[in-house]
């Protein structure tokens, strides 16, 4: 395996975000903030925790960035700040990953979890645990949007990805644009 697989689901990560962002910026914001149920009670919570986790991994991997303590943190509580953040750390994760080959991916990483307990892993691993973690709670914040506009959300499958769907510019959006 080399570096190519995990730059495409870097890309896909920015693109699913900028359309799942996108619904979720067209939200009033009490439905935005409304629980709902999920892990993280509401969309405003899914998605503050998706950038967390990011932020945790990130640091793991590159011992640099802010690194929360725990997984339900709100680190914006502005929705437009939030999108911001998650543009510029979609951006982060393509440049982490970028130039990453079968030796790098084989590399063994230590860490310790929130609670403090140590593991070890191959890099690898621990980026297929990344982006399918990323995956499992966009589907959340889907299921979300389909609970508070009782409407359809916009699709996130990997291949409305590889097909060519258009994605916004999530950190134009962020600006207002």
């Amino acid at each position: 395996m080399d570096g190519r697989h995990f730059a495409r689901f870097a890309e896909y990560n920015r693109w699913a975000n900028a359309r799942l962002y996108q619904a979720a910026l067209a939200l009033p914001d009490e439905v935005y903030r409304r629980s709902v149920g999920v892990f993280f009670g509401s969309l405003h919570g899914t998605l503050n925790h998706l950038l967390v986790a990011d932020r945790i991994w990130l640091k793991r991997l590159t011992g640099k960035g802010d690194a929360p303590t725990r997984l339900d943190v709100i680190v914006f509580d502005d929705l437009r700040d939030l999108a911001g953040a998650r543009a510029a750390e979609d951006e982060r994760i393509i440049r982490m990953i970028d130039g990453h080959d079968a030796a790098a991916l084989a590399e063994t990483v230590d860490y310790a979890t929130t609670s403090g307990k140590s593991f070890r892993q191959p890099r690898a691993e621990i980026l297929s645990h990344f982006f399918n973690h990323q995956t499992h709670h966009r589907g959340q914040a889907h299921a979300c949007l389909s609970i508070l506009t009782a409407a359809e959300p916009p699709t996130l499958d990997l291949l409305a990805f590889q097909r060519g769907t258009p994605a916004p510019d999530l950190a134009a959006l962020a600006a207002g644009g």
